[in-house]
């Protein structure tokens, strides 16, 4: 093995790091690597990251196994004692040309066994160092670390404080990823919501987002990833409004459905703030579908403040369900809170996901004999606006944006 191996594991933040990743390692002309990118979300994240690391040292007995990500970064020393791992190098040095000239044949042997640092005294994001990943779709980081506290994660350690890149400097990127030929970009970070409040003047996500459309006339379409939307500011709101080129889809970080819980979780929305926004989000933008990430049986959660978490999906109109089953994170304050029986946890999880699959049966079976615009990402496979999967029975230019009449669903997926 010459070329190095890369494993990306957790969200798309990662999988755009492990391209830049890539480029930095192919400049300092590294071979025979193996690089694990990994995700600390939930203790399942990390039994996932050591089992890839076996694999892939059985598959590659020689190579120099590199691990990093958000479970290198927040348990530097878990991995550091697995006799499949070479080094272990931590968020910020993993974005740095440096860190990947000293992993060249000459140089690794003079390389410390573990590189990671203080996250949390870094206060640059280090982006944009590819001009996206893909044939159909770009990914651009605008932000990065965070800098609220919930009580089950552990990402800000992992990731550090927010910090944002200028709006300059990601209006020029979406350019060239136009000229380039991609129709859609992707806006990414940890808190996206959070984004500018470093900045001077302190602008919102809602101006960047309004700076896109008017400095790059020819996207055209704009996603927005994850958001919080008790942080949405009125120039996002009127951004949904009134730009269609801004696509009719939000991912919200809900988590629960209930106050109590929400306000243990130590998040900043209510549920009544939850429903508002959904239903305002609509009103502006009636075609608006919303996906959400809710966690079944966090501590203390009675069946009844389960309950509301279920309803919500109903109140709020939710399509798409991203379902976490609560995992404690050691160093967290949820960790040292009563835990939910594990069966009820995992009774829960089941019962949410259920509930969010026959939503999105409602939503498929909806836009039977609508017509959509539909960004191909494989020959037979796009998705439309609203990010719904379609199938075709005959193949489509991938990176084109095709119209098509919806004339049925296949499971989980439209069909064109």
């Amino acid at each position: 093995m010459s070329t190095p191996i890369f494993s990306t594991l957790g969200c798309r933040l990662n999988a755009y790091e492990t391209e830049a990743m890539k480029e930095l390692a192919t400049r300092a002309g590294v071979k025979n690597a193996v690089i694990v990118n990994t995700c600390a979300v939930t203790a399942e994240a990390v039994r996932k990251a050591k089992q890839e690391i076996r694999k892939l040292r059985r598959q590659n007995p020689e190579a120099t196994l590199i691990v990093t990500g958000c479970a290198a970064q927040t348990e530097p020393e878990t991995f550091a004692a697995m006799p499949e791992v070479s080094r272990v190098i931590g968020n910020t040095e993993k974005m740095q040309a440096a860190t990947w000239d000293r992993m060249t044949p000459d140089l690794i042997g003079q390389t410390e066994r573990v590189v990671v640092d203080d996250i949390m005294s870094v206060t640059e994001t280090a982006g944009h160092l590819i001009d996206g990943f893909g044939r159909h779709r770009a990914y651009v980081q605008v932000q990065n670390g965070c800098d609220h506290r919930c009580t089950f994660c552990i990402i800000p350690f992992g990731r550090g404080n927010s910090r944002s890149v200028p709006a300059g400097v990601v209006v020029d990127q979406i350019k060239r990823l136009v000229d380039k030929g991609f129709h859609e970009v992707v806006l990414t970070g940890i808190d996206l919501t959070s984004w500018g409040a470093d900045l001077p003047g302190q602008p919102r996500l809602g101006d960047l987002v309004m700076r896109i459309l008017r400095l790059v006339p020819d996207l055209l379409r704009l996603r927005i990833s994850s958001i919080d939307s008790i942080e949405a500011d009125d120039n996002l709101m009127q951004a949904i409004a009134t730009e269609p080129r801004l696509m009719p889809h939000l991912h919200l970080s809900l988590q629960a459905g209930d106050d109590m819980i929400l306000k243990r979780m130590k998040r900043r929305h209510l549920r009544d703030d939850a429903i508002a926004f959904c239903k305002e989000a609509r009103r502006l933008r009636p075609d608006m579908v919303f996906g959400a990430d809710i966690i079944a049986g966090f501590p203390t959660e009675t069946e009844a403040m389960f309950e509301n978490s279920l309803r919500l999906i109903t109140d709020c109109d939710l399509t798409f369900l991203h379902v976490f089953p609560y995992s404690a994170r050691q160093g967290t304050p949820a960790a040292r809170m009563p835990a939910v029986n594990g069966s009820v946890i995992k009774d829960r999880a089941a019962r949410l996901r259920a509930a969010g699959d026959a939503a999105l049966d409602c939503h498929l079976v909806a836009q039977k004999g609508r017509t959509h615009r539909i960004l191909m990402e494989q020959p037979r496979m796009g998705r439309t606006e609203q990010f719904t999967e379609v199938s075709f029975t005959t193949d489509q230019p991938v990176g084109e944006i095709v119209t098509a009449r919806i004339t049925g669903m296949d499971g989980q997926r439209l069909v064109a």
